[in-house]
């Protein structure tokens, strides 16, 4: 089946074209073009927005989980044509996408799952008490309400699971709330037909066709104009810190402020312990190489530091040398983050006290695997080392001891993960090292590699700034739900006016 797309908006229902066009820009196939977004087609899309959420919001339970059901479902009847114009516009394997594709599917249903359940609802009940003295108590319940139209900006590393229908998208419509999507302009087709998907999810469930609107990119005035809506009540936004910060900054400007829940990157470190280098550091080195390179480093897990004492770091650096030398060029999203890449290299390379262990010339929009090494007196003076690069780069950080392994730990900013990699002789060192790593990062592995986030009940994808914007908050899993809810108590209410999960 292969799809060509239209380049329109899907604008509450109703195919939009727009006066500018932009054209894709596809690691291979055809290029095609694409309508521009503007602010009135935006306000157009949020104010349907608002009024589907009079009806929307009210949905029960198991209305808005049929309609997630509904989604899955129609992204799955469109399955080959969207891996054919995925994998054209990214460059990602078919394989890639079709795993990407049932997490996407699969985290539809969960929270359709999560939410017939209802204990998301946090419901409480505080009987009254006439009698009480000094005074009575009322009649008190609560229970959490949707938000309103939230704004969701798709990725440009994940076109399916973090875009058009992805986690943001899905926890907002299970929490009752009307979503406009800003689609990427990397990936404007795969955007298009899920899109579809969705409209068609639409008709079937019989829900207001406000409930979704898709903008496409190439424009940023767009993203402004969207955080910017007064009738938008959130963000869900995965991308740079750069640009997430300048969004965030933003909503924090409105007359009215709104959370902007920004994933905007992280080196998610890792931590060697001595007893677990000795024993098995070959398989680490080479387990750290394939988590490294996977998806061309293109995963906001992708773990960039190994920390390791001085002692142990030729014999593991060499491993990793040769498993990184073995990977070959892959193909990046856009020549833009290919770009970047590189800047990010140099900007390594160039730091006092960084020694090239492995650097090869990245061609256009391929991308090679590169490995430095710094000691950690070197790492603690320059804050830039901290910093992300988006791509197949580590970066070996020698600690001198034990203590210098702790004080490495402690000079990380937040982190989405942070692993431990131990035998049962680092407890000692592992007791050290978990109460910081547990104040840095939202994900502490051990013994595993962060690429790959499990889309469950316990999963936490968050951290402290600038990993995510609300370290209380996380955009895999069920509790990501809970992000576009809000607790409203009901005082001595008659029965007939509470919301039907209150009765």
């Amino acid at each position: 089946m292969t799809f060509t797309p239209h380049g329109k908006h899907l604008i509450a229902g109703k195919w939009v074209a727009s006066a500018a066009t932009f054209t894709s820009d596809p690691a291979h196939g055809p290029a095609h073009a694409f309508s521009v977004g503007t602010a009135e087609l935006t306000a157009e899309a949020c104010e349907a927005a608002e009024a589907a959420f009079e009806s929307y919001g009210q949905t029960t339970r198991d209305q808005r989980a049929a309609f997630l059901d509904l989604i899955a479902d129609e992204i799955e009847a469109r399955a080959e044509a969207i891996t054919e114009i995925g994998s054209q516009e990214t460059g990602l394997p078919a394989a890639r996408l079709q795993g990407e594709r049932g997490r996407t599917t699969g985290q539809l249903r969960l929270f359709a799952s999560h939410i017939r359940k209802g204990d998301y609802l946090d419901r409480r009940h505080d009987a009254a008490l006439p009698d009480r003295q000094p005074a009575p108590r009322p009649d008190i319940r609560l229970m959490q309400r949707p938000i309103g139209p939230v704004a969701v900006f798709g990725a440009s590393n994940f076109p399916l699971a973090f875009s058009t229908a992805g986690g943001d998208t899905a926890s907002a419509l299970a929490a009752g709330c009307p979503v406009v999507v800003k689609g990427h302009s990397a990936h404007p087709g795969t955007g298009e037909i899920v899109a579809e998907a969705v409209h068609a999810a639409i008709a079937r469930a019989g829900v207001h066709p406000g409930v979704f609107s898709l903008i496409q990119g190439g424009n940023r005035a767009v993203g402004e104009a969207l955080v910017t809506h007064p009738l938008i009540r959130a963000v869900g936004f995965t991308g740079s810190l750069a640009g997430g910060r300048a969004l965030f900054n933003l909503c924090a400007a409105r007359p009215d402020p709104i959370p902007f829940f920004g994933e905007l990157g992280s080196v998610n470190p890792m931590f060697l312990l001595p007893e677990a280098v000795a024993a098995r550091g070959a398989a680490i080195a080479q387990g750290w190489a394939g988590s490294l390179t996977l998806g061309a480093g293109q995963f906001c897990t992708n773990p960039g530091i190994a920390v390791v004492l001085e002692a142990q770091a030729a014999a593991f650096a060499q491993a990793a040398q040769a498993a990184l030398a073995a990977t070959g060029a892959q193909v990046m999203l856009t020549e833009g983050i290919a770009a970047a890449y590189v800047q990010g290299r140099d900007r390594i390379a160039a730091a006092p006290g960084v020694r090239e262990l492995l650097t090869q010339v990245c061609d256009r929009r391929q991308a090679t695997p590169q490995l430095f090494q710094v000691r950690g007196a070197d790492w603690l003076g320059n804050h830039v080392l901290g910093e992300e690069v988006f791509g197949p780069l580590g970066l070996i950080v020698t600690a001198t001891d034990a203590e210098e392994m702790v004080q490495i730990a402690r000079s990380f900013e937040g982190q989405l993960t942070a692993t431990l990699h131990l035998d049962a002789g680092d407890s000692a060192l592992a007791r050290r090292l978990m109460p910081v790593l547990e104040r840095k990062a939202g994900r502490v592995l051990a013994n595993g590699y962060p690429t790959g986030v499990e889309v469950c009940d316990a999963m936490v994808h968050g951290g402290p700034y600038p990993a995510s914007t609300n370290f209380g908050a996380t955009s895999v899993g069920t509790m990501a739900i809970r992000r576009f809810l809000r607790p409203v108590s009901y005082q001595n209410m008659p029965e007939d006016l509470l919301p039907e999960d209150l009765r």
